[in-house]
């Protein structure tokens, strides 16, 4: 018997749409960037060494775990360690991604990998779960998110130095969780987590 495989045909123009329906959120991780391009310089990188970081690595919670780490003498395993222990939970994304994912090329596959968020993750797990198969959420939503992020490096770097008190943007993160969770479906579960 022969198995004919369809591969899934992104739509530009809901990629587009998608990309647009993050830019609320990517407010927060503008100013989540800005604090994260803010510590790397307190902590000795160069400017265009955190801007590189934040647009190869794209790892948020990651990035101010090997900062906080950082140092005169830098310790690459305990970094490996940490950031693998923190960006665990994308293994766990992914793997409940595949139901969608399982009819797009791998080349594909593992390119919009690299743009998932918990953001776009959390959005096209819900619209999944209300029957629709939107994976421009992924790709868009993380380009726009990925944008988001390098932005509020490159604010934090080079403006930063004029905020009064840089431990006022400690309750971004707390918005931006809010706001995943009052968007989208009112489910209880989701609202407890």
């Amino acid at each position: 018997m022969k198995s004919t495989v369809y591969f899934y045909q992104m739509q530009p123009a809901k990629v587009r749409s998608e990309l647009l329906r993050m830019l609320p959120i990517s407010l927060f991780v503008v100013a989540f960037g800005a604090a994260f391009g803010l510590a790397a310089v307190q902590k000795g990188l160069a400017p265009l060494e955190a801007l590189l970081m934040s647009t190869l690595v794209f790892a948020g919670a990651s990035q101010f775990a090997a900062i906080d780490m950082w140092g005169a003498q830098v310790s690459v395993i305990p970094v490996i360690v940490v950031v693998f222990a923190i960006n665990s939970r994308h293994l766990l994304m992914g793997a409940s991604l595949y139901p969608m994912l399982k009819d797009v090329s791998p080349a594909k596959r593992y390119g919009m990998l690299l743009v998932l968020t918990d953001a776009n993750w959390a959005v096209s797990a819900q619209d999944y779960q209300s029957g629709k198969r939107n994976l421009e959420v992924i790709l868009g939503g993380g380009l726009m998110l990925w944008l988001a992020w390098i932005i509020g490096t490159w604010m934090g770097v080079y403006f930063g130095g004029l905020l009064q008190n840089p431990k006022s943007l400690d309750m971004v993160l707390g918005c931006f969780l809010l706001s995943m969770a009052l968007g989208g479906k009112k489910n209880p579960r989701i609202l407890v987590a």
